[in-house]
């Protein structure tokens, strides 16, 4: 098999960024991409090279995924994450955890080490005992800050109570934080994976789950196609399959760049009702890397062979 230029992108999510949060997120998601792409210079998977990325970003509070993770409306924590290998189109996926270091770890372990793609609850915490994963207090002062606030607002009356989510999301878009982290990446084989993980949304109803652990909407991987991993409100990708739409697309022909794009334009066309941020990232068989969104920011950053340092950047082509 002839050998690829290998190339990674990283997300730390869509919506609207803070000025004062802006230069932790580009701080974050370049750390991201060149550790990942250090695994894939030393000639490693992709696979390796996405979790690796996403570990970081779960690692950093700046980000709503591992610590730093959203609270539900009970003051809770609920990660997931998903990860998928484009070569064998296995994939493994987790929710509802509360203080796993890395949920992405977790989706791998049951990915590799199961008979099954997606594992919550009970059987979600055996397996994290069984492996001895890390654990830690995910809720960090910031987010802890912006759940009292809201809260505050919905005691006054000033609030609507869920599930008009998408309106509160609307008018405190500073408080809500949509920051799901991903990764996509090629490597010298030719071989592309995708990985994603989140805290959800701020103020969630319990039990909630996004798009991110669902294999198809917020994650999808083949060799085939490409790789795809998505950020923003995740009833939209769940509703439209965003992330396998995107490989379709580059399945049939397209560049990651017109597969991204005609997404996002589907978003705007069929989901207009309501608050309907989104932002894409994805990675096609020939080792193009592309980024859209129609959200104000989405925080990311590439790496590939040749360059000292990975490009980050707050927006990439906004969508209307």
């Amino acid at each position: 098999m002839q050998k690829r230029a290998p190339v990674i992108l990283v997300h730390g999510g869509a919506g609207e960024w803070p000025l004062e949060r802006r230069d932790a997120g580009l701080a974050g998601v370049r750390e991201a991409a060149e550790k990942g792409f250090r695994v894939l210079e030393k000639n490693g998977a992709a696979l390796d090279a996405v979790e690796t990325a996403v570990k970081v970003m779960e690692d950093m509070d700046v980000f709503n995924a591992g610590l730093g993770s959203s609270l539900t409306i009970e003051k809770k924590i609920e990660m997931e994450a998903s990860i998928m290998d484009g070569k064998t189109l296995r994939a493994g996926a987790t929710s509802l955890l509360s203080d796993i270091k890395n949920p992405v770890h977790l989706a791998r372990l049951i990915m590799e080490n199961t008979d099954h793609v997606y594992i919550v609850g009970e059987g979600a915490e055996k397996l994290a005992q069984l492996f001895k994963l890390e654990r830690r207090n995910a809720a960090t002062q910031s987010r802890l800050e912006s759940w009292n606030k809201l809260k505050e607002q919905f005691k006054k009356g000033k609030l609507e109570y869920l599930p008009k989510i998408y309106k509160l999301v609307k008018e405190h878009p500073s408080l809500f934080q949509l920051d799901t982290v991903g990764a996509v990446a090629l490597d010298k084989d030719g071989n592309v994976a995708a990985a994603t993980s989140t805290g959800g949304v701020t103020l969630k109803f319990p039990g909630r789950i996004g798009d991110t652990p669902l294999i198809g909407c917020g994650t999808y991987a083949d060799n085939e196609a490409g790789a795809c991993s998505a950020t923003g409100m995740g009833e939209i990708a769940v509703r439209l399959v965003l992330s396998k739409s995107v490989c379709d697309q580059m399945r049939e022909g397209s560049s990651a760049q017109k597969a991204v794009e005609k997404a996002i334009r589907t978003v705007n066309r069929r989901i207009r009702d309501t608050f309907n941020h989104m932002g894409l990232i994805a990675v096609d068989k020939k080792g193009d890397v592309e980024v859209a969104h129609n959200s104000p920011n989405i925080c990311h950053a590439y790496m590939r062979p040749g360059m000292d340092v990975p490009f980050a950047a707050m927006q990439a082509k906004i969508i209307k």
